[in-house]
């Protein structure tokens, strides 16, 4: 709500995403795309309708175990890299897994930096790495618990060219692995690089393209 004035963030959208897809959410600022996103990635609950995960309804779940499945299921890469300044790379990729009360599995943050190709700057901090190497450190660290599907809202936006191609087929990779991809970005030669693309306006899907 924005005032008395009731804003509709997303209205009637019936999507279906399956394992393995790379999908790009397009459109203007303010036409929801974040807002799905953050819905799809457990972080907002719909106000109504409901949202089926592997044939489950999760808007019945709790707040706790809605927490539960974001971090078994989903990692999440911003347009800020959201790094904390005074730890390594490695520190920053191992933290999902300290907050998960799984410290023990350490070495899986080594094993990200390094599928990521950072092994040999993993103990710098990120003042010392270039703005690709952060968001490289970032997709790392939501690697880390294995989740089967990855959110990257705006990955590149913050980023030169050279560094935005780096990312992006870093994505397309882990995409060929397996994981679901779902990604917002307003870059149309982004959007190309995914295989369907639905554009959104005023909180409504519009298209929907493979």
């Amino acid at each position: 709500r924005m005032g008395a004035t009731k804003v509709h963030a997303l209205r009637n959208v019936s999507v279906t995403i399956k394992p393995g897809e790379f999908v790009a959410i397009m459109g203007p600022s303010g036409s929801g795309k974040s807002t799905l996103l953050h819905v799809v990635g457990f972080l907002d609950r719909p106000d109504s309708g409901s949202y089926h995960v592997a044939g489950k309804d999760i808007t019945e779940l709790t707040d706790t175990e809605l927490a539960i499945l974001r971090n078994r299921l989903a990692g999440f890469i911003f347009q800020q890299f959201h790094l904390l300044p005074r730890i390594s790379a490695v520190e920053n990729a191992e933290l999902p897994l300290i907050y998960a009360g799984r410290r023990h599995l350490k070495e899986k943050a080594h094993e990200k930096i390094k599928e990521v190709g950072l092994a040999s700057r993993e103990s710098h901090r990120p003042n010392e790495l270039s703005g690709g190497e952060q968001q490289r450190v970032a997709i790392a660290r939501s690697l880390v618990n294995e989740p089967v599907i990855i959110l990257a809202d705006e990955t590149t936006g913050n980023l030169d060219t050279k560094s935005e191609e780096e990312i992006i087929a870093l994505l397309e990779d882990l995409n060929q692995q397996g994981k679901t991809i779902v990604m917002v970005t307003h870059e149309q030669e982004i959007a190309v690089r995914a295989k369907r693309i639905i554009r959104m306006r005023d909180g409504e899907i519009v298209a929907d393209e493979r």
